[in-house]
């Protein structure tokens, strides 16, 4: 959880994100995009600005890059392997 503040991933509450902090052991144990539980146009989520939305999917970005680069490295380990 970034900050450790208690707001998830991309500040839609705890359980939002895919549990790859340390809250969540590393585990990934969700393979969603950290969109949390309905986040577009739930009443329950607070309203964020277009900077905060853009700061956000910012590291959302970086956070799928480095998965997908974790599954190509992974895949060549595999390939390697046979």
């Amino acid at each position: 959880m970034p900050r450790f503040d208690g707001t998830g991933p991309m500040g839609y509450g705890p359980g939002s994100g895919r549990g790859m902090g340390p809250c969540g052991g590393g585990m990934g144990w969700g393979r969603g995009r950290g969109r949390g539980f309905g986040r577009w146009g739930s009443q329950y989520q607070p309203r964020i600005t277009k900077t905060e939305e853009k700061e956000m999917l910012s590291e959302e970005a970086e956070a799928l890059k480095e998965e997908l680069e974790d599954i190509k490295k992974r895949l060549t380990e595999l390939k390697d392997g046979e």
